[in-house]
């Protein structure tokens, strides 16, 4: 199995924690970063204590779209306040402003990665909507940093929405805050809605992507190329599709003009009928007037004002039949217009975009910051207990991408094979600490250690070994590790938490729980003298 594929399959089993407990705001990351408008979200990007599978955590926004998708059309509710939650706001009596799925995020919820979020996100797109993931993952990037551009920005979201979608929203929550210890019980997410008919062009592209949103993804050190060229991949779909319509509306609409001439070609006919009935009917009532005795005459001239009555409603009749049908050709002609209009709108903002996007790309190439460019990687102080894993131009310095994960300990990362090894974490709420591997390329968690490490521990590299402090039962003891993060041996003592480890000739030189020096054997990590006291381990 290539890497490519070992770091996905990691990747999926170790998606973030979405466990019940509310302890967010113990956690210590409040630092965010930003440059000019820059929408960066601030996630806990560390081990976590319980790990949920990437099925689990797309479960909460599929179960929330079945429960949408039978009810489009109409004003519906899904999921549990307190944890996740839809209200899908329409109002089909106004064409004007938009109609929006607002998600709230819960007091009791615990999503703390913006990646995990758009996975809810996602999913909910494609259980509503049916749209393809593809298609949905895009879109949720882009709600996402929409939501946050304009988080608490009332005036924009009444001018652009019904009522029944801004009767949902308050200042304080519109949105989403860029820290996710802000996210639980403070967060209204809204997802636009062009249509309610499902897949292509239900979300509003265009107001997702207006020009505040793509300038805060400009700010990013990629620009946001890549998930830019995707929503112009779905805006020229929506022209196609839009197209399709145009052309089908147009057809129908000669169809139903054709009706409407045979239609027309009834009435006209039924008027000179019903002329000639009126004529006649006059006439028999002339004849019935000068021969007030004359029943036959009496009879022929009620006849014939039965007749043109009749012929007259006909007349009125085949009217509303002609006017129903003008109708009809109407709305398909407008119908035809409209997804015109569409095509071509979706077709300049696409045509547009790419313009954008092959200029950003350029710069880029011209700044020496595309991603791919040859680089070395090391750590960025962020306070005096974490670091961040960069990359950095070789050639000329330039940042060319930074981890996300902003929980590294002890100023040490060390190179695994093709990976990196890091301890990273935090004990706060679902988090946990623990010796771990970060991918060069996307510069995530790809695997953590099983056990604990200590907060204070250091990182040791000899040859293909790797040392750390981890935790046993009540023990802190000396783990030693492969590039692969499995643990090989454990120390048959305990150490200090925050002990040195000095690897020399003859051993490890570690400090025992009691504070003393021991030097511990490469084989088993035992003292290489019994005679040196040793504190008996605690029972686990």
């Amino acid at each position: 199995m290539s890497r490519k594929n070992w770091t996905s399959i990691l990747f999926l089993f170790l998606a973030c924690c979405l466990t019940a407990a509310p302890a967010f705001g113990q956690v210590n990351e409040t630092e965010i970063r930003s440059v000019g408008d820059t929408v960066e979200f601030i996630n806990y990007n560390g081990p976590h204590a319980v790990i949920n599978s990437l099925d689990q955590i797309k479960s909460i926004g599929s179960g929330l779209g079945a429960a949408v998708a039978p009810s489009r059309d109409a004003s519906t509710t899904a999921g549990a306040r307190n944890r996740y939650y839809v209200v899908h706001a329409v109002d089909p009596t106004t064409t004007e402003k938009l109609d929006a799925d607002i998600l709230f995020i819960g007091a009791d919820a615990s999503v703390d990665h913006i990646r995990n979020l758009r996975h809810i996100i996602a999913s909910y797109l494609v259980s509503a909507y049916n749209y393809s993931e593809a298609d949905a993952q895009t879109l949720a990037v882009f709600v996402t940093v929409y939501n946050a551009v304009y988080r608490g920005n009332m005036e924009v979201f009444t001018s652009r929405y019904k009522s029944v979608v801004t009767d949902n929203l308050t200042a304080d929550h519109a949105g989403l805050d860029l820290n996710y210890q802000n996210w639980p019980g403070k967060s209204q997410i809204v997802i636009p809605l062009s249509s309610t008919t499902g897949g292509l062009g239900t979300v509003d592209t265009t107001v997702i992507s207006d020009k505040e949103v793509i300038d805060t993804m400009r700010e990013d050190e990629d620009m946001g190329i890549d998930d830019r060229k995707d929503l112009v991949d779905i805006k020229e779909r929506e022209a196609d599709q839009a197209e399709e319509k145009a052309a089908q509306a147009q057809q129908e609409a000669t169809k139903e003009t054709e009706k409407l001439r045979e239609e027309q070609q009834e009435l006209r006919e039924a008027q000179k009928e019903a002329t000639q009935a009126q004529k006649e009917a006059q006439q028999a009532q002339k004849e019935a007037d000068r021969k007030p005795n004359d029943e036959a005459a009496q009879q022929k001239a009620e006849e014939a004002q039965q007749k043109a009555e009749e012929a007259q409603q006909a007349v009125e009749e085949q009217k509303e039949v002609v006017q129903e049908q003008q109708k009809v050709v109407e709305e398909k002609q407008q119908e035809a217009q409209e997804q015109q209009e569409i095509a071509d709108q979706k077709r300049d903002e696409a045509r547009a975009d790419r313009a954008e996007i092959a200029k950003d790309q350029q710069q880029l190439i011209d700044q020496g910051r595309m991603s791919d460019a040859a680089g070395v990687y090391g750590l960025r102080h962020l306070d005096d207990t974490y670091s961040v894993m960069v990359k950095l131009n070789k050639e000329n310095g330039v940042l060319l991408n930074q981890s996300p994960v902003r929980v590294i300990r002890g100023r040490t990362l060390l190179p695994a094979d093709e990976n990196f090894m890091a301890i990273a974490g935090t004990n706060s709420g679902n988090g946990a600490v623990k010796v771990v591997l970060l991918d060069p390329v996307s510069m995530e968690i790809i695997a953590e250690s099983a056990e604990r490490a200590a907060e204070n521990s250091v990182l040791v590299k000899d040859g293909d070994a790797y040392y750390a402090v981890i935790q046993d039962g009540g023990n802190w003891l000396v783990g030693k590790y492969n590039s692969k993060l499995q643990l090989q041996v454990k120390s048959k003592i305990g150490v200090l938490q925050a002990t040195p480890i000095s690897v020399t000739e003859s051993g490890l030189i570690v400090t025992d729980a009691q504070g003393e020096a021991q030097l511990l054997k490469y084989s088993d990590l035992s003292p290489v003298s019994a005679d040196n006291p040793v504190q008996v381990l605690n029972e686990k």
